[in-house]
């Protein structure tokens, strides 16, 4: 039953919410008045919800000035963080690469304060007019005067000695191309005559097939065809690619009884040395003919190295030594594609073998450093090995007649190129040399700039300081007048002081300098049409890298600061060019190779408990490389401060171009500063944090 409606509780609750209805209004309406009278501007559109008391803005603009202070501390202190970073990494330990260049820095730092100056007075004439309506001496005002002295004594003193050199400069870079086509041009000639050494014999190789179950070959083999033969692996601190060295070097398709490894290891790394030991070791359970050899007195660096292992008494027992360095993989049949040459060639000294790189497509480094050594190999080393049987031995993946080296004196320890001395005193000495093109060897490129750069240091002062030690014997030696020739003007002069010379003097100098000396010119065709031929010739041995040729001509351009340091350094032994720094490998492919080279060398593996454990215990030390690699330091980024100093100097330069509005030179200028630039602040290579 519903219950009846309550009508006094209804009229009570309508009489109460009018009466609320009617207060509310009368203070909107009193509110509004307050607004009217005490605000009497003219915006009277904002409503009642968006009004705010002083004391609330008081507190909102508190909290906007807190966050802006709060964002400016954020700014400054790591404005602060990127200062102390740069100036700890450039004022860090200098490399030999960088601690020689003191005074070429301190000269190039000179340099940029003059080109800042001149852009700036440059700036001020050219806004005021004065580069289309120069003023007169005869001016009044102070800065117009000076203006008019200093064009005075740029046309008639700076200009006509700038010029003078910059066309030296131009025809050394005019020679120097030239002798680079007549190279190109060789090697077309061999590749259209199909030119190559020719071996009197061949070894039979063999084949899986022909070994039984303990690795030995089916097949009569009269081990009194095969030569004795030394492998040396010299290696220094080389944590990381000393499995795939050592293993490749093992499994040499060669009668064992005819071969000797030597593992030459210098390393100061104690842990280092305990890890090759035990690779040595277990090469040596299986059967491998293998030594491992550590000097107390470690003197010479590799020369020293090498020259130690070649006194020992059971070497001349030997008539060939092989030489790899650490990160090389010389493949099964090296011995037996390079061993046949020597015979019936009583003269040969030297057989030399290509290399081949395991990473040229890990970063853009690799890649152009791919393009300058397959020209090295392809054109330098083929046009001279085929048409006057010498060039300079790389160091490595080449074999030695022992008889040849010690006519030459043997292994000196005189310069950082110890390789090419040797090579240059047994060439003296009478003795020829063969390079094979088609004989490659495994190796790693650094790929990180940091190495890159002291590679090239020692690479580029090593030889000025053989060419100072070994003028006069040139000179007296006694060959023909026209090998003398070419080992003082074009081996050593042209390619080795000349190159450098100009490539750094012209555009990192010249170049700049007739930007703010106009009346000194540099042709479109010395800035651009020249360079660009040869960059075109240069990278026609590695087709692939067509797309790369312009980082790859920008970064010759930026690496002729370090080489002309380097040439620099080492022809009037400035710093320490005389210091050897090993190149850092990274083993990119340490651990696929040395599973490969397991495998291979399993039929060398006796089926005992003893082999089984040596085994394990190679697995066991390529664990402790892959936890030591882990576990390594991170590699940061430097700030290269030559190559910095010389980027604002083109980017400077480049900016005094553009108000004369010179194309080509504007373009090659800024290019040039900004790889520069990336190059300075290690932004190539190795991607590091």
């Amino acid at each position: 039953m519903s219950r009846a409606q309550n009508h006094e509780f209804q009229e009570w609750w309508n009489k109460q919410r009018q009466s609320n209805h009617d207060l509310l209004l009368s203070n909107e309406s009193s509110h509004l008045l307050a607004i009217d009278i005490h605000s009497p501007g003219p915006d009277r559109t904002v409503g009642k919800d968006r009004s705010r008391s002083a004391r609330q803005l008081s507190w909102v603009y508190l909290l906007k000035f807190q966050q802006i202070a709060a964002s400016l501390s954020s700014v400054t202190s790591s404005f602060l963080v990127l200062l102390r970073t740069a100036n700890r990494r450039v004022t860090s330990p200098d490399s030999p690469a960088d601690s020689s260049s003191s005074r070429l820095y301190r000269v190039i730092k000179a340099f940029l304060i003059v080109v800042l100056l001149l852009l700036c007075f440059e700036l001020v004439a050219y806004f005021k007019g004065w580069h289309f309506s120069p003023p007169s001496v005869r001016s009044a005002e102070f800065v117009e005067l000076l203006y008019a002295n200093w064009l005075h004594v740029r046309v008639n003193y700076l200009a006509p000695p700038l010029q003078s050199f910059a066309n030296l400069c131009i025809v050394l870079f005019l020679i120097q191309s030239v002798d680079r086509i007549a190279l190109v041009f060789g090697c077309f000639w061999i590749k259209f005559r199909r030119v190559k050494p020719k071996a009197v014999m061949e070894y039979p190789t063999t084949s899986s097939s022909n070994q039984d179950e303990e690795g030995n070959s089916t097949e009569d083999v009269n081990v009194e065809d095969y030569p004795m033969v030394l492998l040396q692996i010299p290696m220094c601190n080389e944590r990381e690619v000393y499995h795939q060295s050592i293993a490749a070097v093992c499994i040499q398709d060669w009668p064992k009884e005819r071969m000797l490894v030597q593992v030459l290891d210098d390393s100061d790394d104690i842990e280092v040395q305990q890890l090759i030991k035990a690779e040595v070791s277990k090469w040596q359970q299986r059967g491998v003919p293998i030594l491992y050899r550590h000097r107390l007195m470690r003197t010479g660096y590799k020369a020293g190295n090498l020259k130690s292992a070649m006194s020992c008494d059971y070497v001349k027992n030997y008539e060939f030594v092989a030489i790899f360095d650490a990160d090389f993989q010389p493949g099964p049949e090296f011995l037996k594609k390079t061993i046949p040459y020597f015979k019936g060639n009583d003269d040969l000294g030297l057989v030399q073998t290509r290399w081949s790189f395991v990473n040229r497509d890990e970063n853009l480094l690799t890649r152009l450093q791919n393009i300058n050594l397959s020209f090295h190999f392809e054109v330098e080393q083929q046009v001279n090995g085929v048409f006057i049987n010498f060039f300079g031995f790389n160091g490595t993946a080449g074999v030695w007649r022992i008889k040849a080296l010690e006519e030459c004196g043997g292994w000196l320890e005189r310069t950082t190129v110890e390789d090419m001395d040797v090579a240059v005193r047994a060439h003296l000495c009478g003795w020829k040399f063969i390079y094979l093109n088609d004989v490659k060897c495994l190796c790693e490129l650094p790929e990180s700039y940091g190495a890159y750069k002291k590679q090239q240091h020692r690479w580029h002062s090593g030889p000025m300081q053989l060419f100072r030690v070994c003028f006069f014997d040139i000179l007296r030696s006694k060959v023909s007048l026209t090998k003398k020739a070419n080992l003082i003007f074009l081996f050593f002069l042209l390619r080795k002081l000349i190159l450098p010379f100009y490539s750094f003097t012209l555009f990192c100098i010249i170049l700049p300098l007739t930007m703010f000396l106009p009346e000194a010119q540099l042709p479109a065709w010395v800035v651009c049409y020249v360079p660009g031929i040869m960059s075109v010739l240069n990278i026609l041995p590695a087709p692939r890298s067509f797309p790369f040729i312009v980082p790859y001509l920008l970064f010759e351009n930026t690496m002729s600061v370090t080489k002309f340091n380097a040439m620099i350094s080492g022809l009037f032994q400035f710093g320490t060019s005389y210091e050897w720094i090993v190149t850092k490998k990274l083993g990119r492919s340490s651990e696929t190779d040395l599973v490969a080279f397991e495998r291979e060398s399993e039929p060398l593996v006796q089926t005992t408990g003893l082999q089984r454990s040596a085994s394990e215990s190679g697995l066991d030390e390529l664990t402790k490389l892959e936890t030591s690699k882990k576990t390594g330091k991170r590699r940061r980024n430097r700030l290269y401060r030559k190559e910095l100093v010389i980027a604002f100097v083109l980017l400077a330069a480049s900016a005094r171009s553009l108000l004369s509005a010179q194309g080509i030179h504007f373009y090659f200028l800024l290019f040039q500063g900004i790889t520069f630039l990336v190059v300075g602040l290690d932004l190539i290579g190795e991607q590091v944090s």
